[in-house]
C-alpha cells in the first residue's frame, strides 16, 4: 500500500488528476473510482495506456506492475491527497455554502480576487465528496487565495468537506427550503448548513455575515471573528458593517459602495438580473473590500460578469424574451424569480414553472403554495411541468405537461411573439431544452 506521503511526492510530479478513463490527461494519476454502476479498476489499464503516469487503484486483481498503485479505497485517497496538499497551501481558503445563490456568488467573489490576486474558484459544480478533493487539487502554486463551493443535501455533508478544506474564511448564502428531504425540514437546513460556522469557530477562522439574511447572526455566534455586512441606503465608512446601497433592479442590478480610499461612492453596474442577486453582488463587494481590492478592479470584475449555465440568463429568441432560471429550484428560489419576473418591465409575462425536487413530505404544499403566488401575480399565462405539479395544476385548472419533451411539442406550435418568459425548475426538469433548437 502506498503512502499519503509517498502519493503526493508522486502529485508533485504529477499535478494533474484524471478520473475518467475516456479522458485522460497526459502525465497525470488516474484515481479508479467507483460508481453504482462501474468500477474505475477495470478502466486502470486503460488509462495509463492512454497516457496516464500512475493509476491509483483499490483492487489487487488489476496490479500489473509498478505504475498501478495500491490504496484501499480510492475515493478515500483522493480525499486524504487533497487534505494533505491543502494543509501546504499557506492561503486564504474561502468556502462559500448556501440553499441559494452559492455558485453565482461564487463565481462573483472570484472575479473580484482574481482581478487583484493568483486566485482559484471551483470549476462549474465541483462541490461534493469528489468535486471538493478535485478542485483543491487543481490549486498551483502561485495562487494566493481559493475559493471553494460546498453543497450539500444531508446533515453532516459540511463538515466532512470542512475537514478536507479546512477552510479559513467562509460564508453562508442563506438558509432556504432546499433538500428538505435530505435535512429533513428547514431546521435540518440550518443545522447542516451551520456546520461551516461551527468549523470556523474550531478553527478560529473568519465568517463572512450578511445582516439582511435570516438565521445566519443566530448561527455564527459560536464564530470568534466575524466580518458582517449589509444593504444600506447610507453607505458610511464609520460603521462597523460593510455597507452596500441598492441603487436598482431593472433592468439589471445596480449598486454602490463607499471607496475608503477616496471617500467617494462607486457604482457598479451589473449584467445580473432579479431582485434577489443583489445579494450575491453585495457579498462579491464586500469580500472584495475585506481583501483590499482596489474599488475600479472590483467594478471591472462584476461589471464583466455575464451569468451563464442557465442560472438568471436572459435570453432572445424568436422575437421573444426569456429568464432562464432553470439550473435548480427549491421554494425559496422560486418565490425570489417568480416575484422578480413580475417586476421586470414588459406586459404579455408567461411563467413556466417546473417540479421542485427533493422536498419530500413537504412537496405537495411547497407546489401549491408556489402556484398560489404565481397566480397572484396576475401574468398572462402559468403553466406547469413535471409529476410534482399535476395534481395541484388539476385543482387551479392550468395548462400542464408530465416533462419538457411535451411541453415543446405544444410550445412550438403556439407561434410566441413578443411575449416574456419565466422558465425556473429543479435541474432535473431540464426545462433549458425548452430553447434548444434540436433535441
Amino acid at each position: 500500500m502506498i503512502s499519503i506521503e509517498h502519493l503526493y511526492d508522486l502529485y508533485l510530479a504529477h499535478p494533474v488528476i484524471s478520473t475518467d478513463s475516456r479522458k485522460v490527461s497526459p502525465d497525470s494519476l488516474f484515481f479508479a473510482l467507483k460508481g453504482t454502476s462501474f468500477d474505475g479498476n477495470r478502466f486502470a489499464a486503460q488509462a495509463l495506456a492512454s497516457g496516464a503516469a500512475y493509476a491509483i487503484v483499490d483492487d489487487e486483481s488489476v496490479v500489473e506492475n509498478e505504475r498501478f498503485l495500491l490504496v484501499e479505497d480510492v475515493l478515500k485517497a483522493l480525499q486524504d491527497l487533497a487534505h494533505h496538499h491543502r494543509m501546504q497551501l499557506h492561503i486564504p481558503v474561502i468556502a462559500i455554502t448556501g440553499s441559494n445563490g452559492k455558485t453565482t456568488t461564487k463565481e462573483l467573489v472570484a472575479a473580484v480576487l482574481s482581478a487583484h490576486y493568483p486566485a482559484f474558484a471551483t470549476k462549474g459544480n465541483l462541490n461534493n465528496h469528489i468535486g471538493v478533493p478535485l478542485s483543491l487539487l487543481s490549486i498551483g502554486p502561485i495562487t494566493e487565495v481559493a475559493v471553494i463551493e460546498m453543497g450539500a443535501n444531508h446533515q453532516g455533508e459540511i463538515d466532512f468537506l470542512c475537514q478536507i478544506a479546512a477552510p479559513s474564511h467562509g460564508l453562508i448564502t442563506n438558509i432556504g427550503k432546499a433538500h428538505l428531504e435530505g435535512f429533513g425540514g428547514i431546521e435540518g437546513v440550518k443545522k447542516g448548513k451551520s456546520e461551516l460556522y461551527r468549523w470556523l469557530a474550531s478553527s478560529n477562522g473568519t465568517a463572512f455575515i450578511n445582516r439582511d439574511e435570516a438565521f445566519l447572526e443566530e448561527l455564527a455566534k459560536p464564530v470568534t471573528k466575524k466580518v458582517f455586512y449589509k444593504r444600506s441606503d447610507q453607505p458610511s465608512l464609520a460603521e462597523v458593517d460593510l455597507e452596500i446601497k441598492l441603487l436598482a433592479t431593472q433592468p439589471f442590478i445596480r449598486a454602490a459602495f463607499l471607496d475608503r480610499k477616496s471617500g467617494h461612492l462607486q457604482e457598479v453596474n451589473t449584467q445580473l438580473f432579479g431582485a434577489y442577486n443583489f445579494n450575491n453582488v453585495m457579498t462579491a463587494i464586500a469580500l472584495g473590500k475585506y481583501f483590499k481590492v482596489p474599488a475600479e478592479k472590483i467594478i471591472q470584475a462584476i461589471e464583466a460578469y455575464i451569468p451563464s449555465n442557465n442560472r438568471s440568463q436572459l435570453v432572445e429568441m424568436a422575437g421573444n424574451r426569456f429568464v432562464l432560471d432553470a439550473y435548480n429550484a427549491n421554494p425559496s428560489s422560486m418565490r425570489q424569480a417568480i416575484l422578480s419576473f413580475r417586476a421586470m418591465e414588459g406586459k404579455n409575462k408567461i411563467a413556466i414553472l417546473g417540479d421542485m425536487l427533493e422536498l419530500g413530505e413537504e412537496s405537495l404544499s411547497e407546489h401549491e403554495q408556489i402556484v398560489q403566488l404565481a397566480q397572484a401575480q396576475h401574468f398572462d399565462q402559468v403553466i406547469l411541468v413535471g409529476a410534482n405539479f399535476r395534481k395541484v395544476a388539476e385543482q387551479h385548472e392550468l395548462l400542464h405537461f408530465p416533462n419538457v419533451t411535451s411541453l415543446k411539442g405544444w410550445f412550438v406550435q403556439q407561434g410566441f411573439s413578443d411575449r416574456y418568459f419565466l422558465i425556473k425548475g429543479s435541474r432535473g426538469m431540464q426545462l433549458e431544452r425548452l430553447l434548444m433548437e434540436t433535441e
